[in-house]
């Protein structure tokens, strides 16, 4: 019944790392960028989230779309400004660039919000599903608000991948994905479909912190941990793929869950970093990694 405890907390969790983790993918994927910048996404949309609760009154679920809508707005500004003038080059030039721009975003919200850590307490608490109340032989829990939170978290999945499917912006971007080259000569924009690529990264980024906010607490600086996990499950799941976003999140959430469980919580970090080598070793596509963003 331990294990099943477990592996429930590490669904609950893992749809909550798909939603980190997709925003990155996508534009890992689409610009070839590795942009260092989306932890720090993350903690400014469970920030802007805490304060719409606190001063506000609205709920963090309700102020998802709102922060993924303003987020949005950030990331097109900052592509068009910044990363577009150099798309072109090297992978460590841009890597650089987004670093760059996330010391600054850290310093600012550092100054802003100071360093102290932030939780949003929701009132009255979402409390907790006791599955031996319908099946006696079920010592089991579900937290409410991961429960919500994950739930919210697929949503936002599921809406990319319907954008991706079903959009004519959706086609553009996975052309470009597969040879931006050929989209370029067929008549897509191609610089109109890297700054929706890296608005739509961004806007994922601050829906999934509004979403962690009632859960973990939040700082400045905690962004770099997002970014890691984010990281390794895009090498788990296979780069530029929802589908293996998902796959990814759910997979990491189950192995912190039960190394938290056999090694204690404080190796979890090491646990998904030595995953990450063997996949790395074993099959560097990931477990869905494939040629177009599906």
């Amino acid at each position: 019944m331990l294990y099943l405890q477990i592996l429930i907390n590490g669904i609950l969790l893992g749809g909550l790392y798909a939603c980190i983790a997709v925003g990155f993918s996508l534009v890992w994927g689409v610009l070839n960028v590795i942009n260092i910048l989306h932890g720090s996404f993350i903690v400014l949309g469970a920030y802007l989230a805490f304060f719409a609760y606190t001063g506000l009154g609205v709920h963090p679920y309700l102020f998802a779309p709102i922060a993924a809508l303003l987020l949005f707005v950030l990331g097109y500004a900052v592509q068009l400004v910044v990363i577009n003038r150099v798309i072109e080059a090297p992978v460590l030039v841009t890597m650089t660039a987004t670093f760059g721009l996330t010391l600054l975003l850290d310093n600012v919200m550092l100054v802003a919000f100071q360093a102290n850590f932030r939780k949003v307490n929701l009132k009255p608490p979402l409390g907790i599903i006791d599955l031996s109340d319908t099946f006696p032989s079920l010592d089991l829990i579900v937290p409410v608000d991961r429960l919500a939170s994950m739930l919210f978290a697929l949503l936002f999945v599921g809406l990319l991948y319907l954008l991706l499917r079903r959009t004519a912006v959706g086609r553009a971007i996975v052309a470009v994905r597969m040879d931006r080259y050929a989209a370029t000569l067929m008549g897509v924009n191609t610089e109109k479909v890297f700054a929706v690529t890296f608005a739509l990264g961004a806007a994922l980024a601050g829906a999934a912190g509004a979403l962690l906010s009632p859960i973990f607490p939040i700082s400045p600086l905690a962004g770099t941990a997002y970014l890691g996990k984010a990281f390794v499950i895009c090498v788990l799941g296979g780069l530029g793929s929802v589908s293996g976003a998902l796959v990814g999140g759910l997979v990491l959430g189950i192995l912190e869950s039960f190394g938290a469980l056999f090694f204690g919580p404080e190796h979890s970090l090491t646990l998904s970093f030595t995953v990450l080598i063997l996949f790395l070793l074993a099959r560097p596509n990931g477990i869905m990694g494939k040629r177009g963003f599906v």
